[in-house]
Order: C-alpha cells, then structure tokens, then sequence
C-alpha cells in the first residue's frame, strides 16, 4: 500500500451503477459527486479515486491492478476469468444464464444433434457457455455476436443462444424458450489479489459491504 494514496474503486456504468454508488456510500465512502459524474471518467474524492468503468471492463481493471477494488457483476467476471478475489456477494442485479431456442423447435436440436454431433449456439458470453455444454458432455459450435442475440435462432444462424434474462420477457416476446439454466448473477465486490494482501482498506470495505442489510 503507498502512504497516503487513496483507495483506488471501480464502479460499472449502467443498470449496476446506482445501487453501487448507494451502498459504497452506506459502507462509509465518501461519494460526493459520484451519483451525476457527467462526462467525468473518475471522481476523486477525500478517500477514494472512482474509476467509472464498462461493465466488462471491471475485472481487466482490477486483475492488473489499475482499481484496488471494484463492484461487478459475477456474469462478467467469469466470462473474463481473470485473477480477481470475489469478497461479497452484493445481492442486487440478479439475473441469470439461460440456454434458450425457438418455441416451435420441437425435437429439431435434439435431431441436428444426433446428425451432426454438434450444436450451433450463439452468445456474447462464450466462455461461459463453452464451460456449460463441456460440462454437460455437448459439442458446440460457437458464434459470438454483440448485439441482440434474440435474432440468431430466428434468422437460422443458431440452434440455441446462451444469453443472460432477469424476467425472460425478452425471450417470450421473440417466441424463445428457456430450455435450460446455466448460472445465476448477481453484483459482487471483488478484490485485486495485491491489494487484499496488502491493503487492509480493502477488506475492511468489504467486511462493512457484508454486514449492510438487504435493500
């Protein structure tokens, strides 16, 4: 830890955002001005730098030291599969992985399969869903995309999708179904492996995160 340096802390933009920014403050950080940043892509305050990341930025800036500390969500952590300390599970945000096809498919992915031994499945997370299907003993073919991955299985391009739903209305409304789950995720705050080591803030944020009620 260098003297007198402040806590250095990730805070992803997007639908995670204010519910960090309400609970860092909560835990005793001073958040001034964080909540409406503007364009500002840090915020320092009396103890803290606020690195206001990307979302699948927040492991990348805290596996190579760039934050002490950051909230993120456990669907991109492990999608990056980065050296980060995962200390608290936050409990908001919940979502969850699903593996979804068309609601008319029938019997017809279990047949392709039979077929031609693999499955054609499209998803902005495929580490996530390569780990699923190879635990579940399934040959896949992958296709990464970036935008709406709803549209995959509709246009032919993909047998199933593995993608991430709070309530699967999206899903419905593309006439999907969810066929099965992969992994449920909520925010956590996560730890360089360094910092935690040596940084007794660090766990010291954590361990008054932890003890915060259910909102």
């Amino acid at each position: 830890m260098t003297p007198g340096r402040r806590l250095r802390v990730a805070v992803p933009k997007g639908v995670l955002f204010p519910d960090s920014v309400r609970l860092l403050a909560e835990a005793g950080l001073d958040t001034t001005g964080l909540a409406e940043p503007g364009r500002q892509l840090t915020v320092e305050t009396r103890d803290a730098v606020f690195v206001i990341a990307k979302p699948t930025d927040v492991p990348v800036y805290v596996a190579y030291g760039g934050v002490d500390c950051a909230i993120g969500g456990k669907d991109v952590l492990v999608e990056a599969g980065l050296d980060v300390v995962e200390l608290v599970d936050l409990r908001f945000g919940a979502c969850r992985f699903v593996v979804a096809e068309p609601e008319d498919a029938g019997r017809e992915v279990d047949e392709h399969y039979r077929h031609l031994g693999v499955v054609r499945v499209a998803t902005k997370y495929p580490n996530i869903a390569e780990a699923h299907f190879e635990s579940r003993g399934i040959q896949v073919e992958l296709v990464k995309l970036h935008g709406n991955i709803e549209l995959a299985p509709l246009i032919g391009l993909a047998d199933q999708i593995v993608d991430i739903t709070a309530t699967g209305r999206t899903l419905r409304e593309n006439h999907l179904r969810i066929v099965e789950d992969v992994l449920e995720s909520t925010a956590r705050f996560v730890g360089n492996p360094v910092s935690v080591r040596t940084d007794p803030r660090v766990t010291a944020l954590a361990d008054r995160l932890s003890e915060l009620p259910l909102s």
